[in-house]
């Protein structure tokens, strides 16, 4: 029997997707580079772990001899993305991952036509804000005749992971993209967009997204900008390394996740829905582990993929505590 291999399985998110798909009964193989760490948490979930770093071609392809998923929760993903990209092609595994960083899905896209070649799915975002925001898109664009441009915007608060902010402080420094015409584009740093989460319009400030690269791939509306609103520590200062792991349980539970997508028509109509979530660690945890069970399953086409296209616009709303509101 095929199995789902999480790498970074001890890492603060490969450890929550761990406990979720271990709770679904999913044939695992908990994996990374620290034994003790890995054995640790094998035996609380009563699952084998692999030790195996990514430097080493031979050892990992055997240890994928008989994995059929790979969910890669080690970031930052610019260090782990591409390897273990090129190791699923190589050894017949479809490769799935919770990144937000929009180079590892122009590495999907450079990928794809070999991939497919392989009979291999890339998924990269098969949790978090990419399958999030890929739905919540999806459901809008589905209510517009003639869709011609989406402005989506998450809320960010509470505080960020260790991982996730090591991540987030490479992507604030990047260059600020849109899609306009189908084609991404540079926009001016620091611009800013008044967007409604269901109370009041807030500021809004505009970041570059993989969510210009998937939703474009599943809608195919040809203008797309990406926003974010920060509230609380939601970006905090300093060394991102002093960090602690993530936030706690309580912390999780006391900052729920919201995201808006505005889709406006040819016509100039505005279509608006706003999507509310548990929080987005605990969101993507559920998402990916979920997203993991139904690839090993057979849910799986060839090439890059992206959550929304794969699974259906309905997804988000089949984890956790997900609603959807129309305006």
């Amino acid at each position: 029997m095929k199995k789902l291999m999480i790498y970074g399985a001890t890492g603060y998110t490969g450890r929550m997707a761990a406990e979720n798909a271990s709770a679904a009964g999913t044939p695992l193989i908990l994996a990374g580079r620290n034994a003790a760490t890995l054995a640790a948490l094998a035996a609380r979930l009563g699952a084998e772990f692999r030790v195996f770093a990514l430097d080493d071609a031979a050892e990992m392809d055997q240890s994928l001899a008989d994995v059929g998923v790979l969910l890669n929760c080690a970031g930052p993903f610019a260090q782990t993305a591409e390897v273990l990209m090129r190791a699923g092609i190589r050894n017949g595994v479809h490769y799935l991952d919770v990144a937000a960083e929009l180079d590892g899905y122009r590495l999907a896209e450079a990928l794809d036509a070999e991939a497919r070649t392989a009979g291999i799915m890339l998924l990269p975002g098969s949790g978090g804000s990419v399958a999030m925001l890929g739905c919540l898109a999806g459901h809008v664009v589905a209510r517009a005749k003639h869709p011609s441009s989406i402005r989506l915007a998450m809320h960010v608060s509470g505080g960020l992971s260790r991982g996730s902010a090591i991540s987030a402080m490479g992507s604030v420094t990047a260059e600020t993209l849109a899609r306009a015409d189908g084609k991404l584009v540079a926009r001016p740093a620091g611009s800013i967009r008044k967007l409604d989460f269901g109370k009041r319009a807030v500021d809004c400030f505009q970041v570059t997204l993989p969510d210009l690269i998937t939703i474009w791939r599943s809608t195919q509306v040809p203008d797309i900008e990406t926003f974010v609103h920060v509230t609380g520590d939601g970006f905090p200062q300093g060394d991102p390394s002093t960090l602690p792991d993530g936030p706690s349980e309580d912390e999780r539970l006391a900052h729920r996740y919201q995201a808006v997508a505005e889709v406006t028509d040819s016509g100039g109509k505005v279509f608006r829905s706003v999507l509310d979530t548990v929080n987005g660690y605990t969101f993507t945890a559920t998402a990916a582990a979920e997203a993991g069970r139904r690839v090993l399953a057979g849910e799986a086409q060839p090439g890059f993929q992206t959550p929304a296209l794969l699974f259906g616009v309905g997804f988000a709303g089949t984890i956790a505590d997900t609603t959807i509101v129309d305006w």
